[in-house]
């Protein structure tokens, strides 16, 4: 599944999604909540508690682009999510303490095996920044968890919209002085990708087959839908000649 970018073309900027495309949000989130189920005597099936919770992320994000909910950065909403469904994965004995503690863990997620060193690679040739829905201090924590070698952190929250929004694609050509056709953004979503396409940023599939666990089949790109398909951020480096 690789396709390396064409030579003509030589991107300024990569810009990253974060959550599946550069950390294991899934098994971070079911290994600290299994931390603090045993720490309270909380029985609970995390694998659901962390799909569950990730499945009302997409409906949340619509929700505040529309207007239907007030702006808040994604820890506020982390916690608006955990609130839903807490009653329907057990949890609703959960004290203040517990919920905060849960939504933090979204700040400490596991990078996947290849990403730091992927990252470092593609840093020697290229500005990498991060381009995600995530808060400016979620991403912040999570690059010092993680040691992601970021060379600026880049939000949503800078805009105030999520993701598929166009001004939040904008953020990188605006801020880096280049042209939207010299940004990449780096994702493993075919929905961010294809609003990347459509802002006019150049864009690079990553397979994270294990994203949603390994019972989940993900739909796969067509051959030529972006710029680059790689296996993951190893052969993205090899494909950029990094």
């Amino acid at each position: 599944m690789s396709r390396s970018v064409s030579a003509s073309v030589e991107p300024a900027v990569l810009a990253f999604d974060i959550f599946g495309t550069v950390v294991d949000w899934r098994s971070g989130i079911i290994h600290q909540g299994a931390r603090l189920g045993r720490r309270r005597a909380i029985e609970a099936d995390w694998g659901a508690v962390a799909d569950a919770w990730r499945g009302r992320y997409v409906p949340t994000m619509r929700r505040v682009n529309a207007g239907e909910l007030p702006w808040g950065n994604l820890d506020r909403l982390h916690r608006l999510m955990l609130d839903e469904i807490a009653p329907t994965v057990g949890l609703d004995m959960l004290d203040e303490a517990d919920r905060t503690e849960l939504v933090h863990a979204w700040h400490r997620l596991p990078p996947w095996p290849d990403a730091v060193e992927g990252l470092h690679r593609l840093r020697r040739r290229f500005d990498i920044v991060t381009l995600s829905n995530g808060g400016i201090a979620l991403l912040t924590h999570m690059a010092k968890t993680a040691a992601l070698p970021w060379d600026a952190i880049l939000s949503a929250e800078l805009v105030r919209r999520y993701k598929p929004e166009r001004a939040v694609y904008d953020l990188v050509p605006e801020l880096f002085g280049v042209p939207h056709a010299r940004v990449l953004m780096v994702a493993a979503h075919l929905d961010d990708l294809r609003a990347a396409r459509a802002a006019g940023l150049m864009t690079a599939y990553v397979h994270r087959p294990l994203e949603h666990g390994p019972d989940r089949t993900l739909e796969i790109p067509a051959e030529g839908e972006f710029d680059i398909m790689a296996a993951d951020f190893l052969d993205l480096a090899v494909r950029l000649r990094a």
